[in-house]
């Protein structure tokens, strides 16, 4: 078989196109494929119709999936056609997408490596520069946005996500729980980003909108409200960011009372704070003796402690009506505590009583999003960081976006 023949085969051409010439290049390790086309009318690629050629593009070069060990290379002058309704326009290619450096076969390749090592393994493994790896991410997640549904997820979380330092560096993530994927990513955290998002869908589909777990920050309640009929009854806060609340309530307490401890008792609260912080289950066993000889010493501390710790109770009941009752009883000892910060956060708590009882109704948490929020940190890590937003919501889409990113219409090859 001759190498033409060959790599006619390998690149899978039919009638008109076929390999005019092959060149192998040791010193530079490459196969350059020269590919050319015989005499016929080309498919507009707008509207399908037969038109006659036109002229040809300048002669463009295509990343190829390797020969062996070689870089391979193809080479072609794409035709262009005269379209009586659409003018001219260059056809469609059959080993490459439009405007694309790759062709579909390596693209597909290097989207699997990219998934499975990120950015700087493809690098290594595909000898391709990191623009060239950042390219190939770019595009394929511009061919999943565009191949995605447009339906609302019955059951979303909506939480945010720091991707660098600062008051104004927050995203807003909404995924959707049932599914633990990413539907969508806005630049901030305000409710007229959120309501971008939201705006897409039509009535009908906003409707069909079971439950919608979240944090307290009002922007995001404002937006579900404006967005979401009766939001009020499907709005679930997320407990851990409930729990927060008490966390922070008690860190408060317990700065409070160091401040007030002779020099001597102040010394043994220093390097405390995380243990105050821990649910009960999460302190350390090599930490308990120490914990049980604080709480004697930090009284108000330690009130305040264990009226965070019995509301995590809340969420382990079977019933609304149990909830209730739970809530009434708790809600009593935390405002006649006399603990300042922890009255505060049960009013706070208080007022938005219906959203934490909505949990009993769907059963749902941010507990998905908050596992994406990790995952997402880590790719963060791994890429040192990122200073281009663009290329981070690029990143969270490609890995955990559950997009068709492939060029080929069998998906992976």
């Amino acid at each position: 078989m001759r190498d033409t023949e060959l790599y006619r085969q390998l690149l899978g051409l039919n009638s008109p196109w076929r390999v005019d010439r092959v060149e192998l290049m040791l010193e530079k390790q490459q196969v350059h494929v020269w590919v050319e086309h015989g005499e016929e009318r080309w498919k507009c690629p707008e509207c399908g119709e037969p038109c006659p050629l036109y002229d040809h593009s300048e002669e463009r070069v295509w990343r190829h999936l390797d020969t062996m060990q070689y870089t391979t290379l193809l080479h072609a002058r794409p035709p262009r056609i005269s379209c009586e309704e659409h003018g001219v326009r260059q056809v469609s290619l059959p080993w490459a997408e439009p405007k694309g450096r790759f062709t579909m076969l390596f693209e597909c390749f290097a989207i699997s490596v990219l998934r499975e090592l990120g950015v700087a393994g493809a690098q290594r493994l595909l000898r391709i520069s990191r623009d060239e790896a950042w390219q190939i991410e770019q595009r394929a997640v511009e061919r999943g946005l565009a191949r995605k549904d447009r339906e609302i997820p019955e059951f979303l979380g909506i939480d945010e996500k720091a991707w660098r330092r600062g008051q104004d560096s927050y995203l807003s993530v909404v995924c959707d729980l049932s599914e633990g994927t990413v539907e969508w990513i806005g630049d901030d955290r305000r409710a007229e980003t959120l309501g971008e998002y939201f705006g897409r869908f039509p009535l009908e589909q906003r409707q069909q909108v079971c439950a919608v777990a979240m944090d307290m920050w009002k922007p995001y309640a404002l937006a579900v409200r404006t967005w979401i009929p009766g939001a009020d009854r499907k709005m679930v806060y997320d407990r851990f960011h409930v729990m927060q609340e008490l966390v922070e309530a008690v860190d408060r307490v317990r700065k409070a009372e160091g401040r007030k401890m002779d020099p001597s008792e102040s010394r043994q609260l220093k390097g405390s704070k995380y243990l105050w912080l821990r649910s009960r289950q999460n302190v350390a066993r090599r930490h308990h003796r120490r914990f049980a000889a604080l709480r004697r010493v930090a009284v108000k501390t330690a009130r305040a402690w264990s009226i965070k710790e019995l509301f995590r109770r809340l969420w382990e009941l079977k019933t609304e009506a149990g909830a209730i009752r739970f809530w009434k009883s708790w809600y009593f000892w935390a405002t006649h505590s006399r603990l300042l910060p922890i009255i505060a956060a049960a009013k706070k708590l208080r007022r938005h009583l219906d959203k934490l009882l909505n949990y009993f109704r769907f059963r749902i948490s941010n507990a998905q999003a908050e596992s994406l929020n990790a995952r997402i940190e880590k790719i963060k890590r791994i890429a040192h960081g990122y200073r281009n937003l663009e290329n981070f919501k690029t990143a969270i889409y490609f890995h955990f976006g559950a997009l068709d990113l492939y060029p080929l219409t069998h998906g992976k090859p």
